[in-house]
């Protein structure tokens, strides 16, 4: 398979930039296929990259945050995150802050989950997953002026279910809270 792979080279002949947005730009490649032919291809870059975290109280509870997304028209279920501040801050550091920012915790304990690419077809952004236990100090969420985000306490066979359901599709979500229905099965000497 490899070398059938290494034998189709697909290049890019041209970008073009179509738009600079303030997190993303959107480019047009052409790309040239292994038989010759020359395609159109959509890319969008993802300028900063992001964090998302997934908050766990003492008792089991994940912190959610329910918010409106406007390229679904619907309100949708989600753990917090956000993009990095510069190319060059650790998502640790991301993570900690949208955690702080979207549910006003702070935590005693962060560890990587997981990373993702979002959309592999036209977009290079990538997400660096979190878990945050040792939640303390809530305080007041810090949004920023166009949030509207309102928390919610799940436990994890209800979000598992919501996500079965196809009622929760965000992608660093479901693999958030599927990476964690895994970890808990290893702390638990539970082959998954």
């Amino acid at each position: 398979m490899e070398d059938y792979l290494q034998e189709k080279h697909v290049e890019r002949i041209d970008r073009k930039l179509v738009h600079k947005g303030s997190i993303l730009d959107i480019y047009e490649d052409e790309m040239l296929l292994p038989d010759g032919k020359h395609e159109t291809w959509d890319f969008v870059a993802h300028r900063k990259g992001a964090a998302a975290v997934l908050a766990v109280r003492e008792d089991g509870k994940l912190i959610m945050v329910r918010q409106y997304r406007p390229a679904l028209d619907r309100w949708t279920l989600e753990i917090p995150a956000g993009c990095r501040d510069s190319l060059t801050e650790d998502t640790a550091v991301t993570a900690e802050r949208e955690l702080e920012e979207e549910t006003g915790y702070h935590c005693e304990k962060i560890q990587k989950l997981l990373s993702l690419k979002t959309t592999v077809a036209f977009c290079n952004e990538f997400v660096d997953v979190y878990l945050a236990e040792g939640l303390k100090d809530r305080k007041e969420q810090k949004l920023d002026e166009a949030e509207v985000i309102r928390l919610e306490e799940w436990d994890l066979p209800d979000l598992i279910d919501q996500i079965q359901k196809g009622i929760i599709q965000d992608s660093k979500t479901v693999s958030a809270v599927l990476a964690y229905q895994v970890l808990l099965n290893q702390r638990n000497g539970i082959k998954s």
